[in-house]
């Protein structure tokens, strides 16, 4: 996917969902019916799969990572992000 390809979405206070696939085979980011599905190869725990679909969110939007505020869902598959 190329960088920023769903920048118009990238609005300040944006509210984001996201369904999270940890360990995929295959990363990978789609968007329908107002959710992104991200899949990332990293695993679960000690939060890394957190980071990896923070950064595929981030490079999706074309905003640096640090714009982005993970609000709900940190151990879970379904999680909202806020832009900031």
């Amino acid at each position: 996917m190329t960088k920023g390809a769903y920048a118009q979405m990238a609005i300040s206070g944006a509210i984001l969902r996201v369904r999270a696939t940890p360990r995929a085979r295959r990363p990978g980011l789609d968007h329908a019916e107002g959710v992104f599905r991200i899949a990332v190869t990293a695993p679960a725990d000690e939060g890394r799969a957190n980071a990896a679909v923070t950064e595929a969110l981030a490079h999706a939007l074309g905003v640096a990572k640090t714009r982005l505020t993970l609000i709900s869902g940190a151990t879970a598959r379904d999680k909202v992000f806020r832009l900031d």
